[in-house]
């Protein structure tokens, strides 16, 4: 771990190790039905074409949940208290964290993410924006323990996770990951939290499906990062992006389908495709405000309160640790 200090912002690197990418994508690649985990979207590429993916006409939750930030951000402030330790796994841009700072005035903000060089200049950034706040960045892939290199003794923490994020682990493993922020905020600590529900199968297919193929790019740099460092040689014309809402499932499922039979290498290894054969790249769960309290709670977390905008797309939650 290096940490880098740049006045109010410092940086943290855990190195999460590229061979770790590649050990799961050959997996992945290997098992029936294909699969890649959807952490390596983010690579630098990924996260720039994820925020334009945020703007779009479709994708109600980025502007229904920041619409809910800045509406009960005073009445969040005032349950979570000022002075504590905000933690963002999976920050990506800081986007919606700055909706927030001037109501909690945190003492530190701590934004957590696996794309190195987009979390240094988006971390740094905020941090030239925020003068008075320190920011500690860390590079490290939050579905593995969390490590704080800055904690403060008797500081209260909050862990902020939003956009839904959740909703791309299956449930069991989302209770893991609940039970890992548990773990890293303590007895006392608190988990603001956004959470897609379920609705009308057409808006959320519109919402994955964009007009403009934003998602259909993102979806396709998947490959295109492999072929920069993995030494693969994927032919990103050869596939087509799918996705759809399972109501069955409740969940959206999104792939990514190969065109014709064909050969992939990765490394030397290669790969075998089928007509019509897909790789599963996303999952993204919705779930009722009820199920998803029920989930929160054995992992160990008490519901506070729940905030939904009037056409009940989108819920965002406080919790704190039992």
């Amino acid at each position: 771990m290096n940490s880098q200090p740049l006045g109010a912002f410092r940086f943290y690197d855990n190195h999460p190790q590229p061979a770790d990418f590649y050990e799961e994508v050959l997996r992945g690649l290997q098992h029936r039905p294909k699969f890649i985990p959807p952490k390596f979207f983010y690579d630098e590429a990924g996260s720039i074409l994820f925020d334009a993916i945020c703007e779009l006409p479709e994708y109600y939750p980025t502007r229904t949940e920041m619409a809910l930030l800045n509406q009960h951000a005073e009445e969040i402030a005032e349950l979570i208290g000022k002075e504590c330790l905000l933690i963002e796994p999976g920050s990506g841009s800081s986007q919606k964290v700055r909706l927030l700072l001037d109501a909690f005035q945190p003492a530190a903000y701590m934004p957590m993410d696996i794309s190195r060089n987009y979390l240094m200049n988006a971390a740094q950034q905020l941090s030239e924006e925020y003068p008075w706040l320190e920011v500690h960045a860390t590079c490290i892939d939050f579905t593995a323990d969390m490590v704080l290199h800055f904690c403060p003794a008797d500081i209260h923490k909050v862990a902020f996770f939003p956009g839904s994020s959740i909703g791309n682990f299956e449930p069991q493993d989302a209770a893991v990951f609940l039970q890992k922020v548990v773990k890293m905020v303590g007895e006392g600590g608190g988990l603001l939290i956004g959470v897609d529900v379920k609705k009308d199968k057409a808006i959320l297919d519109a919402a994955y499906n964009d007009s403009q193929g934003i998602t259909a790019k993102f979806n396709l740099n998947l490959l295109s990062r492999i072929n920069q460092e993995l030494d693969g040689n994927f032919d990103l014309d050869a596939f087509f992006h799918k996705a759809y809402y399972s109501p069955e499932a409740g969940r959206i499922e999104m792939y990514l389908i190969s065109k014709t039979a064909q050969v992939v290498t990765i490394d030397g290894q290669r790969v075998s495709f089928e007509e019509g054969e897909s790789i599963h790249t996303e999952n993204s769960y919705k779930y009722t405000i009820g199920e998803f309290a029920r989930l929160a709670e054995t992992a160990g977390l008490e519901l506070v309160d729940v905030w939904m905008d009037k056409e009940e797309l989108f819920s965002l939650h406080y919790y704190q640790v039992k």
